[in-house]
């Protein structure tokens, strides 16, 4: 009996000696740290974590954001590699625009006949009067070749404007972030300057008169009185097809490390790869 009552008081006070050097634990802790361990949840600056398993974790709070992973790009090498990539773009989309057939034979930017004008097509067509209404067709796209050249100036003006915050954002954005860009730059700028230079393109390469005779003998032939703002139509087509291969010069920039032909182009779009 008195073995047993030794071996109870033996227990509590080993059970009160390790309350006691626990409570000692929990205060030099708090005080050492800042941590409650009776309650971790007041803790300040920390966030507390649960995992599956119960076991609790504090994270240090962070109201900051990890900036865009551009390695040790330099914010004017960003801005550098994609204004020449752009240059880049229209020097070589204008030139090639600028060619005899530079619209005529390339698929991607052909001007068609205007859409409320393809009736008149099949019309003349059906009649024997294909060889006119192809002819028509061709001489917008001879105005366009010969006003697309207008649209370089305009280009280099709104490339020269970027600034490193519309670089930094183009640079790790969709294919074509540039040239929708330059697109919302130049778009109103572009149809302003090119109406006059293509209407006088149109009577430079004879587009006028043969839409005229082309129009009157449709009109002739149906008792019609079609009309056409032929002007405004090529004037839109030829910015559209800038645009159309500026953008795919710089999507072959950006996808293609053999576009990449000089070393801003290789370092900026090398470092466009790995955030990928």
């Amino acid at each position: 009996m008195r073995k047993s009552i030794f071996i109870a008081a033996g227990l509590f006070l080993s059970i009160s000696t390790q309350a006691q050097l626990l409570d000692i634990l929990k205060s030099t802790v708090k005080d050492k740290t800042g941590i409650d361990l009776n309650n971790p949840q007041a803790t300040k600056g920390s966030t507390t974590v649960t995992t599956n398993t119960k076991t609790t974790t504090t994270v240090p709070t962070s109201t900051s954001t990890s900036p865009l992973n551009v390695g040790n790009l330099t914010s004017t090498q960003i801005s550098s590699g994609l204004k020449e990539a752009l240059s880049i773009g229209v020097t070589d989309g204008v030139k090639k625009l600028a060619l005899t057939d530079g619209f005529l034979k390339n698929e991607a930017v052909k001007i068609l006949m205007p859409e409320k004008l393809r009736k008149v097509d099949m019309t003349l067509r059906s009649v024997g009067l294909g060889s006119l209404a192809d002819e028509g067709v061709k001489l917008l796209n001879r105005a366009a070749e010969d006003a697309v050249t207008e649209a370089a100036p305009i280009f280099t003006n709104a490339i020269t404007s970027m600034t490193i915050t519309d670089a930094k954002n183009i640079l790790l954005g969709s294919n074509n972030a540039a040239t929708s860009y330059l697109q919302s730059k130049t778009q109103s700028q572009l149809f302003t300057a090119f109406q006059p230079k293509v209407k006088a393109s149109l009577g430079k390469v004879g587009a006028d008169a043969v839409w005229k005779n082309l129009i009157s003998k449709y009109n002739t032939f149906t008792g019609q009185s079609v009309t056409t703002d032929l002007n405004e139509y090529v004037t839109t087509e030829t910015i559209n097809g800038v645009f159309k291969m500026v953008a795919d010069k710089e999507s072959g920039i950006r996808n293609t490390p053999a576009m990449r032909t000089t070393s801003i182009l290789q370092k900026v779009f090398g470092a466009q790869d790995a955030n990928r």
